[in-house]
C-alpha cells in the first residue's frame, strides 16, 4: 500500500482523535508516515553531502591517449571516487598541443582546453597536476614548476624520471623544507604501466631485503620474441607485426634496443637499493641481433629466450644490473609472460619471490595508474620520500657473473675447437657445454658454447678475440642465462 504526502498529513490529524473509528488505518498510517520521514532526511542528507563535498580540481598536461584515459576513469567513476575520498574530482583544464585535434574523449563540462602552460601552472585553484605528454625537456619545465608553486604532481614520465631523478629529489627537499604540508610527487605509472610496482616497493619491502629484481618490462619487445618464439618469426617479421599492432614506435629503437627497458630498471635499483646509477653504466643489450637460431638452441635446452632487465645485490654494498636477452627455462616464472604483458619478480629475504604480472603499456592500464595517484592524493595519503632513502654504501659494479649462452656462427676450417679452447682458458672462460644442430645452409653454420658462471667482461674478451679469427663469420652473441639453477630444467 502507497501513500502521498498529503494522506499522511491527514492522519496525523486523525491521531489527535483518541475516538477515531479508523484507529486500525491511522496505525498503518502512522508506520508509513514514520519511513516516509525517514526516507525524506536520506535524501536531504546526501543531498547536502553531495553538495558539501569539496572540490579536488585537476589540470592535465597531454590530451593523447592517456590523458583522455585518465579523463573517462574520472568522469565514469565519480560517485565512487567521491565516496572514497570525500572530494569531487574535477578535470578542470587539459593542455594540448593542437587545439583542432580531434580528441577521442569528452570533454568534461566546464573543462578548458588550452594550448598555454600557463593557464594551467598559474591557475591556483588546481590542486593536481599530471604530466603525460611525453618528453623530457618541456615535460621537466611542467613538473618543476608546477612543484614550486605547490601543486601535487602525478606522471607517467619515466624517461623524465630516469634522466633528472636527483634533480627533482633536490628540487622537493627544498620546497618541503619550508612548508607544513609537503608537495607530492607521484609516478606509478611511470614503470610498467599497469602493474603497480612502484608502490609496492615503496610500501611492502620497506622491513625485506630484496636480494634480486628481475622482469619483462618492456611490452613491444615481448611480443616480439613471443612471436619470434611460439611462431618461428624473423626479427623483422616480428618487428612488422609489432608495428601494425601499435606496439612499436615509428622509430622503435628505444625498445629494441633496450633501452626503454634499462630506464625503467634505473627506477627500480633506486627504490630497492637506494642507489642512483648513470643509465649509460648499466649494461644494456637489445633483441637487434637474436635470430631464429637462437631460439632453436634455446628450444634444445628446455626454454626460451626473453629481454630481461636485472638488478642484484653481489657481496655487501655492491649492486650490478644489465638490460639483455636471457635464457630462461621453461620452469620459471617469467617463462610464460607471452605477448606484450609485463612482469617483475621481486626475491627478498622475508618474502622469499613475490611477482607481479599484468599490463605495461596502454591506454586503460597506464591511465589506472595515474587514478591510483589522483585517488591517494585526494584521500591524504603521503609519501615524505618517493624515491625511498638514499643509501650511504652501496657502490654500483658494472659486471656480474652468469652462466652464457655465447652463439658463434663459422667458416669451414680446422682448429676451432681448439682455438675456442685456448681463448677460453686464456680469459678463465670455463665451458659447461657445446651445442650444434645438423647444419642444413653452410651460411647459417653455427655453434652454441653454455659457459659455467664466469664474469661479463670475461665474456667479453672472449668473444672480441674469437672475432678476429678468419672462421669467425660476423659478430658473435651472447647473453645470460638468468637463474643458478637452469640445469635442472634442460631437456634430457
Amino acid at each position: 500500500m502507497k501513500f502521498s504526502a498529503t494522506t499522511y498529513k491527514i492522519a496525523l490529524l486523525l491521531l489527535a482523535v483518541p475516538s477515531s473509528p479508523v484507529t486500525g488505518f491511522v496505525t498503518t498510517l502512522r508506520r508509513q508516515a514514520s519511513q516516509f520521514s525517514a526516507i525524506s532526511s536520506s535524501a536531504a542528507t546526501s543531498s547536502s553531502a553531495a553538495l558539501s563535498a569539496e572540490a579536488c580540481n585537476i589540470g592535465i598536461f597531454g590530451g593523447g591517449t592517456v590523458g583522455g584515459g585518465i579523463v573517462e576513469i574520472i568522469e565514469s567513476k565519480r560517485e565512487k571516487f567521491e565516496q572514497m575520498t570525500g572530494k569531487s574530482l574535477h578535470v578542470k583544464k587539459i593542455c594540448v598541443r593542437d587545439l583542432n585535434k580531434p580528441r577521442d574523449f569528452t570533454v568534461p563540462e566546464g573543462c578548458t582546453v588550452t594550448t598555454d602552460y600557463d593557464d594551467i601552472l598559474n591557475d591556483d585553484s588546481l590542486d593536481i597536476i599530471v604530466e603525460v605528454m611525453g618528453g623530457t625537456t618541456k615535460a621537466k619545465d611542467v613538473v618543476s614548476a608546477a612543484l614550486q608553486k605547490g601543486r601535487n604532481v602525478v606522471t607517467a614520465n619515466k624517461a623524465l624520471i630516469a634522466a633528472f631523478m636527483p634533480e627533482i629529489e633536490k628540487l622537493l627537499t627544498d620546497i618541503n623544507a619550508s612548508r607544513d604540508e609537503n608537495v607530492e610527487f607521484r609516478y606509478e605509472a611511470a614503470v610498467c604501466g599497469g602493474i603497480p610496482i612502484i608502490r609496492s616497493l615503496q610500501s611492502d619491502f620497506v622491513g625485506d631485503e630484496i636480494s634480486m629484481i628481475s622482469g619483462i618490462i618492456n611490452g613491444c619487445t615481448n611480443f616480439m620474441l613471443t612471436a619470434m618464439d611460439a611462431e618461428g618469426k624473423s626479427y623483422d617479421e616480428a618487428l612488422d607485426e609489432a608495428s601494425k599492432l601499435g606496439y612499436a614506435e615509428e622509430d622503435p629503437t628505444l625498445d629494441v634496443g633496450g633501452f626503454d627497458a634499462r630506464s625503467k630498471l634505473k627506477i627500480l635499483m633506486r627504490l630497492a637499493y637506494g642507489i642512483d646509477v648513470d643509465e649509460e653504466e648499466i649494461s644494456c643489450r637489445g633483441i637487434t641481433e637474436l635470430s631464429k637460431l637462437d631460439f632453436q638452441y634455446a628450444k634444445m635446452m628446455g626454454g626460451s629466450i626473453k629481454l630481461i632487465g636485472v638488478a642484484k645485490a653481489l657481496s655487501p654494498g655492491k649492486v650490478a644490473a644489465f638490460v639483455s636477452p636471457a635464457y630462461v627455462t621453461s620452469g620459471d616464472s617469467l617463462y610464460a609472460v607471452s605477448g606484450a604483458t609485463n612482469a617483475v619478480e621481486v626475491i627478498s629475504k622475508n618474502l622469499q619471490a613475490t611477482t607481479l604480472i599484468g599490463q605495461g603499456a596502454g591506454r586503460y592500464p597506464t591511465a589506472n595508474s595515474c587514478i591510483n595517484d589522483i585517488v591517494a592524493l585526494a584521500k591524504g595519503d603521503k609519501t615524505p620520500l618517493p624515491f625511498n632513502p638514499p643509501a650511504k654504501d652501496v657502490q654500483f659494479v658494472n659486471n656480474y657473473e652468469s652462466n652464457f649462452f655465447i652463439r658463434l656462427k663459422y667458416r669451414d676450417g680446422l682448429g676451432i675447437t681448439r682455438q675456442c679452447g685456448e681463448v677460453c682458458e686464456k680469459y678463465g672462460v670455463s665451458i659447461h657445454s657445446i651445442l650444434q644442430n645438423p647444419i642444413t645452409k653452410r651460411d647459417d653454420a653455427a655453434f652454441v658454447l653454455i659457459t659455467d658462471k664466469v664474469p661479463l667482461s670475461s665474456v667479453k674478451k672472449f668473444c672480441a678475440e674469437i672475432e678476429g679469427f678468419d672462421w669467425c663469420r660476423g659478430p658473435t652473441f651472447f647473453m645470460p642465462v638468468l637463474r643458478e639453477d637452469w640445469e635442472t630444467a634442460m631437456v634430457p
